[in-house]
């Protein structure tokens, strides 16, 4: 009955995304065209273009999961894969109207129809999900689990499940051969002892289950066999718990060696190699446009830096980037000379006594930054990345603080997410690398972008590099 339920779900929801498209291109081009009595396409060609359009655009949404269950899909990424699926819509339906031959198609109509359809269908699910938790709530359309091991990480998964009612999961039962005392784990939501593994087959006959989730110990995988073959011959869903999930990200990577899926602890976006050299010639050609267009400024700067103060224009620090290889990076000198290697081990602070008063300008505005655009023109650093550190912290860091070297497996930038989130100079290393490793995971092109946007609005402002 469940299944048969997420069927009509989703076919309502197909039928409700079809209308939603219509009335917005009608919407859109009443909008435009109210009231305009100048010479214009017709409805009748937005409408012919919709009839084309709308079952490529129904395969879009399934490419992007959109008619999949709501129960455990978060909201915000439904969302920005509403958004994607529209984009990449709308270009289809320029696409169309060329093959049509129709030049003259308003700009205008597209725009709006795209605003008002992925607002609709966005409202349409926000709706539909919160009607679907009330009915949740009040004990309709729930799902049958059966859990088959108990340990710290099936009580975890099911106190969970039993805390938010609005996932419509009913636990029904375990399944455990070790099977511990209840008060002793220290349990809050006691649920059912249903027996022994091997009494699986009968359990799913008598409780109507749904789902058996599996979560077994390292010492228990042998019946691991015995219960995919029990659920597929019943026709019930199986998920495993890995005993290992601790160490997984949340949204694990699976890839293929010959027919062998292998899980990535870590993915990586940039190992692509088409996403590496669409950032690495972004990087490229992005750097030499910006040189040329400061060029001005950085031949001001230069001529200022070596006017105030005794010493070479350019400071070069050597720094650890991409592969854990080092580097020289590049910066206008904003310092006295050092007489020491204190700038090898040492980090600048807000009032050092060591900065010139040319060099506090240049470092509020991070004028003196910009010589690392030379960096990323030769390719040992990128316009984004995670901010690459000295040798000396490289290797502290790494023996205090968990991940931290997971930042050397992409190219270091000039700005970054851990930077415009205001982990810049002397902040937390614990927070910056936390966002250096989210930007990592969840790396894009558009990523990018948003973080270079964020850094021309909040300023590319250092406290202490």
């Amino acid at each position: 009955m469940i299944r048969e339920n997420q069927k009509i779900f989703n076919t309502a929801q197909i039928f409700l995304d079809i209308l939603i498209f219509v009335f917005s291109m009608s919407d859109a081009f009443y909008l435009r065209f109210f009231n305009y009595n100048g010479p214009h396409i017709q409805i009748d060609f937005y409408l012919k273009i919709s009839i084309i359009a709308i079952p490529v655009y129904l395969l879009i949404f399934n490419y992007f999961q959109l008619y999949e269950s709501y129960r455990s899909k978060r909201l915000m990424l439904e969302i920005s894969r509403i958004i994607k699926a529209n984009a990449l819509g709308i270009i289809l339906i320029v696409i169309i109207s060329f093959l049509f031959k129709e030049v003259n198609i308003s700009r205008l109509v597209i725009l709006i129809f795209g605003v008002i359809n992925t607002s609709l269908m966005i409202l349409s699910r926000i709706i539909l999900r919160k009607a679907l938790r009330y009915f949740r709530s009040k004990g309709y359309n729930i799902k049958r689990m059966l859990i088959i091991g108990y340990n710290d990480l099936s009580v975890n998964f099911v106190e969970r499940i039993v805390s938010n009612r609005n996932l419509g999961y009913y636990v029904a039962g375990f399944l455990s051969d070790k099977f511990k005392d209840y008060d002793s784990a220290g349990y809050k939501n006691p649920i059912p002892y249903r027996g022994r593994i091997e009494d699986m087959e009968k359990v799913l006959a008598e409780e109507a289950i749904d789902e058996v989730v599996v979560a077994l110990e390292y010492d228990q995988y042998d019946y691991l066999t015995d219960i995919i073959e029990a659920c597929e011959k019943s026709g019930t869903k199986v998920s495993i718990i890995p005993f290992y999930t601790k160490y997984l990200p949340a949204r694990p990577h699976i890839d293929e060696v010959e027919g062998l899926p292998v899980i990535n602890i870590r993915h990586i976006p940039l190992d692509n190699l088409l996403n590496n050299w669409m950032k690495r010639l972004f990087d490229f050609f992005a750097s030499f446009f910006i040189i040329i267009l400061l060029s001005p400024l950085l031949v001001f700067t230069a001529i200022c830096v070596k006017a105030t103060s005794p010493g070479p224009i350019l400071y070069k620090q050597e720094r650890v980037g991409l592969n854990k290889k080092n580097f020289m990076m590049y910066k206008f000198r904003s310092m006295r000379v050092a007489t020491d290697d204190s700038d090898k081990t040492a980090w600048t602070t807000k009032d050092d006594p060591r900065k010139t008063k040319f060099g506090v300008f240049i470092r509020k505005y991070s004028i003196d930054e910009l010589p690392q655009l030379f960096n990323v023109w030769n390719g040992t650093m990128s316009l984004v990345g995670p901010r690459p550190e000295i040798p000396y912290h490289v290797y502290n860091f790494k023996e205090e603080i968990p991940l931290y070297m997971v930042k050397h497996q992409v190219r270091p930038g000039i700005t970054g997410w851990a930077q415009v989130n205001g982990f810049r100079g002397d902040t937390s290393i614990k927070g910056r690398i936390e966002h250096d490793i989210f930007y990592i995971e969840n790396w894009s092109f558009l990523f990018d972008i948003k973080i270079l946007v964020m850094t021309v609005f909040k300023g590319l402002v250092s406290k202490s590099e």
